[in-house]
């Protein structure tokens, strides 16, 4: 699952050795510390429904992240050479084969995770993640529909950690809400956007913190760390897109983005946080700083 590219550093002469870096940057590796909450949001929204297997439905879904991503820069790869030529593929240090294996074998990795952790009512939700991802790199990023099937993979990425079951139907809309705006920002990022696109953005990011507030709480403890947590995620990834309408060229919007990316990680905390999963929710926050910091090295968009 990808949003968008990034800059990355200076080409190496042609066949220069493939490196750790290389694959890192490839599958944009600090943005994967915002895949595992989604399933972690789904599993306390319908009480942990695989209890102490609940561990590997976050697996799953970090394999399918960095599957989408490494499909991604795959599927870019041609527009990636007259856009982004530093990139790993246009740039020649990754094969187009190699992008191409890794999100196979990563995707492949998923679905085994999920099967052998969840059986088959988690394969009935892995599969559509999977594929909602693959059609989006190959067949709809460039459409209109793309941002709606980026969306609709995160939500059922959120669905993943509940088994398919209804109570997390809500806390699925809000990540996917999220996810909307984010992606439709994001196709800003090389030649700037639109006032539109940001205000856009933005509404869609007051409707998943108001989603995350409103949910129903397991005490007033519960009710004000929710609370707080979609303040915090609304006030960071709402105060970057109100920059990016009122100036959307390509800077802006690329910052507003990468925040959008990373900011997911306050939205999944507020819908942890208001089950009671205090524990897991402060480690989901905890993951922020972290991404932050590994951005610096690697860029996530």
């Amino acid at each position: 699952m990808a949003w968008g590219g990034g800059l990355g550093r200076a080409p190496p002469p042609p066949g220069a050795r493939r490196t750790g870096r290389d694959l890192a940057e490839l599958v944009r590796l600090p943005a994967v510390l915002t895949a595992p909450g989604d399933s972690l949001a789904g599993a306390a929204a319908a009480g942990w429904p695989n209890g102490r297997r609940s561990w590997a439905m976050p697996a799953a879904s970090s394999c399918f992240y960095l599957a989408g991503m490494a499909l991604n820069d795959y599927a870019d790869r041609e527009l990636d050479a007259r856009e982004r030529p530093e990139r790993p593929i246009p740039s020649g240090r990754v094969r187009p084969r190699t992008a191409l294996a890794l999100a196979t074998g990563l995707t492949a990795a998923g679905l085994g995770i999920a099967g052998a952790a969840g059986g088959r009512s988690a394969l009935r939700v892995a599969v559509p993640v999977a594929a909602a991802a693959w059609t989006y790199d190959l067949a709809a990023k460039q459409t209109n529909a793309g941002p709606a099937v980026m969306a609709l993979a995160r939500g059922f990425d959120v669905l993943l950690g509940a088994g398919g079951r209804r109570q997390a139907v809500l806390p699925a809309c809000a990540v996917a809400a999220h996810t909307l705006g984010v992606t439709w920002l994001s196709r800003g990022e090389v030649h700037g956007g639109s006032p539109r696109a940001g205000w856009a953005a933005l509404a869609t990011t007051a409707a998943a913190a108001t989603s995350a507030a409103l949910l129903p709480r397991s005490s007033r403890r519960a009710s004000a760390a929710g609370i707080a947590c979609a303040a915090g995620y609304a006030a960071t990834v709402g105060g970057a897109q109100a920059r990016a309408a009122q100036h959307p060229d390509a800077g802006t919007v690329r910052t507003a983005t990468g925040v959008g990316v990373r900011g997911v990680i306050g939205l999944q905390a507020a819908l942890v946080a208001s089950t009671g999963a205090f524990g897991v929710a402060a480690a989901l926050l905890s993951a922020g700083p972290l991404a932050r910091v590994a951005s610096k090295v690697v860029s996530p968009t």
